[in-house]
């Protein structure tokens, strides 16, 4: 089960929601600690002075910005505790947007938020307007002293809450030198034509369970190997591709590579539509009429049964 790391309320105009913030992740990379290749044993790390190479204490350590090379601009902890943000535990809404203006490069990190103690109903009010506005909650909530820029928008049955990079923290693609002018670049219908055919015959839906992190598997397969105290074999590297001669020829080949390589997927089973049967009388099973049998006498012969009397009802 889960803990929650941070404890708060979503500041709803004069609504408060209590809500409890849990890592929506858990990352799967594998760690290594460092040893010494003569002894196995663990290396630690030690702060020493640049200069005397001797060993400085945590206690004497001080933070300095580089204003210039080998200047510095010492900052003692209580200039920062003053500009420290409050601590409110609050994740205050600022504006509701769609979730189109927002570019995904903004996002850094999500977190499942999960309704407090009495906050039941307000997080689900919250959760459903959202969902029937198609609206993303903007707001800002302080975390280990430090405030965040968020995006608060429904999952499922959820609210999801994403840390978000401000606009000044992300590079502008025009610092890049390699990217070529518009004007410079031409390519050709026929070119565009085949690379979108290209690009619709590598298409199909996102499945998140289809893309594995095979490298990390490999990584855990050959340390369980050594650690059964198996031989390792290495495997050689896979063949790579002839280059193909121009851009077109590149074009064509992987369109027919991608034709061969949907040609062997399964094709899934089409889902068929099951329609309620209307509900009819249950049949009532009838025995076929018969007519009697002739009774034998004594004698042997056969007579017929005497019809039914049929009694007269009076008139009036």
């Amino acid at each position: 089960m889960p803990r929650p790391i941070w404890s708060g309320s979503i500041g709803f105009g004069l609504v408060t929601v209590p809500v409890k913030l849990y890592s929506a992740v858990e990352r799967k990379t594998v760690r290594f600690h460092q040893l010494s290749a003569k002894t196995h044993h663990r290396v630690s790390q030690k702060r020493v002075d640049s200069q005397t190479d001797k060993e400085v204490s945590y206690e004497d350590i001080v933070k300095g910005y580089e204003i210039a090379p080998d200047q510095y601009v010492i900052l003692e902890p209580g200039d920062l505790e003053a500009l420290a943000p409050q601590k409110t535990k609050t994740i205050e809404i600022e504006d509701f947007v769609e979730l189109s203006e927002i570019d995904p490069i903004l996002y850094d990190q999500s977190y499942y938020l999960a309704p407090g103690a009495g906050g039941a109903k307000p997080y689900r009010l919250l959760l459903e307007a959202m969902r029937d506005t198609g609206k993303v909650a903007i707001a800002r909530v302080v975390i280990r002293s430090k405030e965040q820029l968020v995006a608060v928008r429904p999952v499922r049955e959820v609210l999801v809450m994403e840390t978000m990079l401000f606009n000044d923290e992300v590079r502008v693609p025009e610092q890049l030198d390699e990217i070529p002018d518009t004007a410079e670049v031409k390519t050709t219908k026929r070119e565009l034509d085949v690379a979108k055919q290209l690009v619709e015959s590598l298409s199909g839906s996102f499945q998140a369970e289809k893309y594995r992190d095979t490298y990390r598997e490999q990584v855990l397969e050959l340390i369980n190997r050594k650690a059964e105290g198996k031989e390792i074999a290495i495997e050689p590297a896979p063949a790579k591709h002839a280059s193909a001669p121009d851009l077109m020829s590149a074009l064509k080949a992987s369109v027919e590579e991608a034709k061969k390589r949907n040609a062997t997927k399964p094709k899934a089973k089409p889902k068929v539509k099951i329609e309620p049967k209307a509900k009819t009388k249950p049949k009532v099973k009838t025995e076929p009429k018969t007519k009697p049998k002739a009774q034998a006498t004594t004698t042997g012969r056969t007579h017929k049964p005497a019809p039914a009397s049929r009694k007269r009802v009076p008139a009036g």
